[in-house]
């Protein structure tokens, strides 16, 4: 390629939240954009950057001319490079910390632009949402154009933009420790714009707080204060899965674009030249062969994602009740899943259930939930796993965490009809009980013909003329690429 098209090519610089399911939805969204034109620089932590290079092979990151890789630091001391770094470090990090190191990299990629022609000069950001608190600062500074990619669900940005109004009005921070115990979170507020029903505990998380000056709860609500600044604020959904919220959120902001499932837009590039993976763990494939051997619909899948935690009793009762069930299982449990331990199950449970169950540490999970023997997926309700189940015309059992997860578990199971929620405390009768609706009951029939038919309209919002097709369109070209 001469310089002269080098110069001349759109330059957007995609950052991700430092965290596997933004950095996966992040790149996803990137290779769209590099299918359709762009040079782009896909800048991840130093720490994130060692990841994947031990993940995905010492010449994953390579990239390819016009799909670079670069790496900033995250100023946090140094940690164990197989387990997820510590939210709150993190929050406080990329508030105070990530500005500088992001805005000499883009000083740096211009000053290449001009001195070597190796790239294009800088014409767009892409950011995560949750990053905005420097991002919109850096972009001001260089004079670009900047979209806000909220890797999650339009009800969790509505519930997350809302937090100022929910401290004005006094429901938080909680007033002291007996809020988590005395029904308080089951206050219900009527208020949101294009939302109903919704409770204090269907709020994401952070608000479940007694510390106002807690880091991750204004982390939060800082991550929104400043969208209306953006260019665009996109979101990985799709106007028939939340028209109601969405319809709330563009009378609030000058542009909100849905864009999703981005796997489906994926999928029609077959021969996308950057064929690197998404995952910071080693994915284990031989799961694919295991699934091979097994009846249609007949596997329960369970993975509660790439950071939630829990405690040895709660890993014990979900493995009871998945062997009391008798059905086939396969459980990704990550060497970091439970709380100051590894994740070990009784011997007896291993023995009983060699037969028909499979345990990884990674698996692929877009083919593992896309195989025809997969029939359910128990969840921590993540959007990625949401979005991931939907497209895949899989129910799901829902088993929030933190953050958002619960307002995902919410839509899944009172809105869209295709999910059930196992409560908190998980008890094995319970998981045994729900696992059996989910795959052989009236409930599991029924959240399967519905997953078929969100499916099918996730198929037609990313089809030609589809709302998702369509508003990607606009996006590149009114507001990336600043054609009127």
């Amino acid at each position: 390629m001469g310089s002269k098209e080098v110069a001349s090519k759109p330059h957007a610089v995609c950052i991700p939240l430092p965290v596997q399911s933004h950095i996966k939805a992040m790149l996803k969204f990137a290779k769209l954009l590099h299918h359709r034109g762009f040079h782009i620089t896909f800048v991840n932590t130093e720490f994130n950057h060692k990841r994947f290079l031990k993940s995905l092979g010492p010449n994953s990151l390579d990239g390819l001319p016009d799909f670079r890789f670069e790496a900033i630091p995250d100023s946090l001391p140094d940690s164990n490079d197989n387990t997820t770094q510590d939210g709150t470090s993190l929050c406080e990090s990329i508030r105070n910390n990530f500005l500088a190191p992001f805005h000499a990299l883009l000083a740096k990629l211009n000053n290449d632009a001009i001195e070597t022609s190796s790239n294009p000069p800088v014409s767009c950001i892409v950011s995560d949402g949750l990053m905005s608190m420097f991002t919109i600062t850096a972009a001001e500074e260089i004079g670009a154009p900047i979209v806000l990619f909220y890797t999650i669900a339009a009800c969790s940005f509505m519930g997350i933009k809302q937090f100022r109004a929910v401290v004005e009005k006094g429901l938080a921070p909680l007033k002291d420790e007996s809020c988590f115990i005395n029904g308080y979170l089951d206050t219900v507020i009527d208020w949101i714009p294009g939302m109903r029903d919704i409770r204090l505990r269907d709020l994401p998380t952070f608000l479940r707080t007694t510390n106002p000056d807690d880091n991750k709860f204004n982390f939060i609500m800082e991550a929104t204060d400043r969208a209306h600044e953006a260019s665009a604020v996109v979101l990985h959904t799709f106007d028939a899965l939340e028209s109601d919220v969405l319809e709330a959120l563009s009378s609030m902001l000058p542009c909100v674009c849905t864009v999703g499932p981005l796997q489906l837009h994926l999928n029609e590039i077959p021969e996308h030249p950057l064929k690197m993976g998404y995952s910071l763990w080693k994915e284990e494939t031989e799961c694919l062969e295991w699934l091979n051997t097994k009846a249609p619909n007949s596997v329960v899948y369970v993975n509660f994602g790439s950071i939630a935690l829990m405690t040895p009793q709660q890993l014990v009762e979900f493995g009871r009740g998945l062997e009391n069930s008798k059905l086939p299982f396969f459980w990704v449990i990550r060497p970091d899943l439970v709380i100051g331990e590894s994740a070990i199950l009784p011997p007896e449970f291993v023995a009983e259930t060699k037969e028909r169950s499979l345990i990884a540490g990674w698996c692929p999970q877009e083919q593992v939930l896309n195989h025809p023997s997969v029939g359910g997926f128990l969840t921590h309700s993540g959007w990625n796993s949401t979005v991931e189940s939907l497209t895949a015309g899989v129910p799901m059992l829902c088993w929030p965490i933190f953050a958002d997860q619960q307002m995902d578990c919410r839509y899944a199971c009172n809105e869209w009809g295709i999910g059930m929620e196992v409560s908190n405390d998980v008890k094995r009768d319970e998981v045994e009980k729900l696992v059996k609706e989910l795959m052989e009951g009236e409930k599991g029939k029924k959240m399967k013909n519905k997953v078929m038919e969100w499916k099918k309209l996730a198929e037609e919002a990313t089809g030609p003329h589809g709302s998702s097709s369509t508003n990607l369109d606009n996006l590149v070209n009114q507001v990336l690429l600043r054609k009127s």
